[in-house]
């Protein structure tokens, strides 16, 4: 048979066995959708942030050295000098030069004290107006502020909130509250992601926003023309001389870009990563394919063997078509990619991240790799099939259709999938003896790969036992119809344990997310209870401002509080007695936080670490650095002085909360600190006079209700912040993994639909002895339930044994309760069926309207 002929034949089989085709091409579809949809989701966003930086940033940039992109810990951001802003107009090559302010440690509220800012962790950023502005933003209507009582909003926050001229706003900075007007509103030339910005005049922002007139946070210098940036640049340096950072326009967009790109790349690795799973699981979906096209092409498969073609050329033409199944399957996917990049814009849009699609980007790379992947994985997954329709001998054209089962490779395959689950178990034992985390993970993840890889390859074995007790247990209520239901998913193991691994994987992950998810829930719970005395945890959006603090200090004095408690956290850098420099953060509180969180000690009483010059330190950290109570360690503050600090109690870090914290007394801070580098509170505690916690409660509520940021919680609040939070990061990832089980669950739908087609001349017998319809597709419906309840028994009893290995390790960090979450593994098994009922539905109709005759005549 010639290259030609073969290529006729795999065309001629392809197109005869479309519709079977059709589930294993929707597989491969999403898969190649999912991973292109990622990379151009991605890839818009990064055109947004750099067309966003590039527009907002100045030829150079000069900003004090100190400052950071996220914002100042003391809730004023660091400025330099105006006289700074007179040198940089005299260097040369300047075209123009002028000081600019802006903060991001700010609130905007409304008349209803409604925050103005997103929701989605974008930042609120206040200002002055500039000439450099107007690279990136147009007065659409007003005018820009010209007074303390003016502000202008951008368009994009004026109308999520339907904000108008005239409207007051408050902004609440660290230096105290101001209320302006609307006077203006400025729209972005590009697209702005979701950043809410207020303007105000250069004089009332230095006084509000930093606290000093006569400061800037930055100056913005343009270039004279001829001169390139980098000249600029040169040229700006030597004029000045101070802890000053100079940034050319790419290099500052570049430095933005980086702060981005770190989060881009956690969402673009995390969304890829779940695009393999489904990967994977359609692997499984292509092999089964493969594999009942070729049992149901032996007798013609053994005729071409007998006229004369090779095992290479019966080999090559199946890949053939599945690489024409890979071609079709990748290009409609690399299409549906950027429908579903859209879909997401348009979903974080509404979410509060604005994305425009005039931005959308689809690099060359895009369907190259969606279209390498698809075709890659498909004729990866047909290879074996491949094989197996090569071995077909000649005589096959005189059997029934069907390929004997290969007893050797069973067995051979049985012991290789033991001694990997097995060597699997082995590993996850190993995981649950580590002495450290670090040491665990990674037998952790031995583990998690070699017990799948086993389930996977000693499914059909698992498949008889399994699927017999699950018959036995259902299927027996349903009389003859549940017995060949049985029988039918009994009758080829492989592809029973095949179909079964596809579901088996995507709810494996979700039974062990759920598992990890519930004790990390449970455990902090625990030693909430355990270790927090205090009756109120307040908390602040980037840390408590200072009229907040004093607000609640004040609510202290209600008569229904005993104490309120300070919490800063304060950058030093640590010389132990032995010279070894180490880089901190101390707790720099008032000494009721000794009773608000209780910590054990290992040596040492916590109170005197409260003291006067004294500090405490983790067990940890002690033992690291062979440290004990009453050494003395060097604590240089950051951009404060250095003191002498004796140690007064060492720490256990067999906890969850401020595992490894020092402790020292905020009054300690404050010697060494000047008091405009004392950072902002980043938490407190309060604590109830007896019987009278609801006063209590509303009190402080009632201290800060005019910032909407600020949040008291009592324990229960609190337990219910922590459930939320990771409920809302669980949801997520069954999300994303919800499309490895829609692949899974095509899976079942291709096996179904095959096996109707291979069983039809049975079918067509069965029908004549008298089955009825609606028994036919009840055993069909019944046999899918079987299948799907086997994949789903196995992956959740895997997912149970991860998570419980997980929680072993997190133990290690303070989590040690293992909580199994029944509810959630009991109705993702119950909805296992359903699944299996849903997936039964189309190919049992087509059984149920077979012509009777046909089916008996098919050969």
């Amino acid at each position: 048979m010639s290259a030609n002929t073969v290529m006729k034949t795999s065309l001629r089989n392809f197109f005869a066995h479309k519709g079977r085709m059709a589930l294993s091409a929707v597989a491969v579809l999403l898969s190649v959708a999912f991973v292109c949809g990622t990379l151009v989701f991605t890839d818009t966003m990064d055109t947004t942030f750099d067309k966003l930086f590039a527009a907002t940033s100045s030829d150079v940039t000069v900003s004090p050295k100190a400052a950071k992109s996220d914002g100042s810990d003391t809730g004023r951001p660091e400025s330099l000098p105006a006289s700074a802003l007179t040198q940089v107009e005299r260097a040369d090559g300047v075209k123009s030069a002028e000081g600019a302010v802006s903060s991001m440690n700010v609130t905007v509220v409304n008349a209803d004290n409604k925050n103005m800012g997103s929701e989605n962790g974008a930042p609120t950023i206040a200002g002055n107006w500039t000439h450099n502005d107007l690279r990136s933003m147009d007065i659409t209507s007003g005018h820009a502020p010209r007074g303390p009582t003016e502000v202008m909003v951008d368009s994009d926050t004026a109308k999520k909130h339907h904000l108008k001229m005239g409207d007051e706003l408050r902004t609440i900075a660290a230096t105290g509250d101001f209320r302006a007007k609307i006077v203006g509103i400025a729209s972005f030339k590009v697209t702005n992601p979701g950043a809410a910005v207020v303007y105000f005049d250069t004089a009332t922002a230095q006084r509000e926003l930093i606290g000093r007139s006569g400061r800037f946070t930055q100056i913005n210098v343009a270039a004279a023309t001829g001169v390139s940036d980098s000249v600029l640049k040169k040229n700006v340096a030597a004029s000045l001389d101070g802890p000053y950072k100079f940034q050319t326009q790419k290099e500052a967009a570049d430095a933005n870009r980086k702060d981005v790109g770190e989060f881009m790349d956690v969402i673009k690795y995390a969304m890829l990563g779940f695009a393999g799973i489904a990967f994977l699981v359609g692997i499984f979906l292509i092999i089964n394919t493969f594999s009942m096209l070729v049992a149901q092409r032996t007798r013609e498969i053994g005729l071409m063997r007998a006229i004369g073609s090779s095992r290479k050329q019966v080999n090559r033409s199946v890949l053939v078509e599945a690489l024409l199944l890979g071609v079709f399957g990748s290009v409609i996917g690399v299409g549906a990619g950027v429908g579903l990049a859209v879909g997401l814009m348009k979903m974080m849009s509404a979410a509060g991240m604005d994305l425009s699609t005039d931005d959308l980007t689809v690099q060359w790379t895009t369907p190259v790799v969606g279209l390498l992947l698809g075709i890659v994985v498909t004729v990866f997954a047909a290879y074996v099939p491949a094989r197996r329709a090569g071995k077909v001998s000649p005589m096959a054209a005189l059997r029934d259709a069907g390929t004997p089962a290969d007893v050797k490779a069973g067995l051979v395959r049985a012991l290789i999938g033991l001694v990997l689950t097995g060597g699997g178990g082995f590993a996850l034992y190993t995981a649950t003896q580590a002495a450290a985390a670090s040491e665990g993970s990674l037998w952790l993840g031995v583990g998690i790969v070699a017990t799948l890889i086993g389930f996977v390859v000693v499914g059909p074995l698992l498949a008889g036992g399994v699927v017999r007790v699950i018959s036995a247990v259902l299927l027996r209520m349903f009389g003859s119809v549940g017995r060949m239901a049985e029988r039918n998913a009994l009758r080829n193991p492989r592809r029973t344990g095949a179909t079964g691994a596809a579901l088996m994987i995507g709810l494996a992950l979700v039974a062990c997310l759920s598992v990890v998810g519930s004790s990390m829930v449970a455990s902090a719970t625990s030693e909430l209870d355990r270790s927090v005395g205090a009756d109120f945890i307040i908390e602040g959006q980037n840390g408590l401002k200072p009229q907040a603090a004093e607000a609640l200090k004040k609510a202290g004095e209600s008569g229904y509080v005993s104490h309120v408690t300070e919490v800063k956290y304060v950058k030093t850098e640590l010389t132990t007695p032995g010279g070894t420099k180490e880089d901190e953060e101390l707790v720099a509180a008032t000494p009721t936080y000794a009773q608000d969180l209780r910590r054990e000690t290992t040596a040492g009483e916590l109170s005197a670490a409260y003291g006067k010059n004294a500090m405490s330190v983790g067990s940890e950290f002690a033992e690291k650095n062979h440290l004990k109570v009453g050494d003395t360690m060097n604590v240089a503050f950051e951009r404060g002085r250095t003191a002498d600090l004796k140690i007064a109690a060492i720490t256990s870090d067999d906890t969850t909360f401020d595992k490894g914290a020092m402790y020292i007394n905020l009054t300690t801070a404050k010697q060494y600190l000047p008091a405009d580098r004392l950072p902002l509170n980043g938490m407190m505690f309060a604590k109830a006079d007896a019987g009278k916690a609801d006063q209590a409660y509303k009190a402080l509520k009632s201290s800060v209700a005019s910032d909407p940021t600020v949040h008291v919680k009592d324990q229960t609040d609190y337990k219910q912040t922590l459930k939320d939070q990771i409920g809302q990061l669980l949801n997520m990832i069954y999300g994303l993994l919800a499309l490895a089980i829609i692949v899974a669950v095509l899976g079942v739908v291709n096996t179904l639909a095959l096996s109707v087609v291979e069983r039809t001349r049975e079918i067509g017998l069965m029908r004549a002895i008298g089955l009825s319809r609606r028994q036919l597709r009840r055993m069909i419906r019944l046999e899918s339930v079987v299948i799907a309840l086997f994949g789903a028994l196995l992956g959740l009893g895997l997912g149970m044994g991860w998570g419980a290995t997980a929680q072993k390790l997190l133990a290690l960090e303070g989590l040690d309760v293992l909580e199994i979450p029944w509810p959630t593994i009991i109705g993702v098994f119950v909805g296992s069926a359903f699944v299996g009922l849903f997936a039964a539905l189309i190919p049992a109709f087509r059984a149920g309207r077979m012509n009777v005759l046909n089916a008996i005549a098919t050969e």
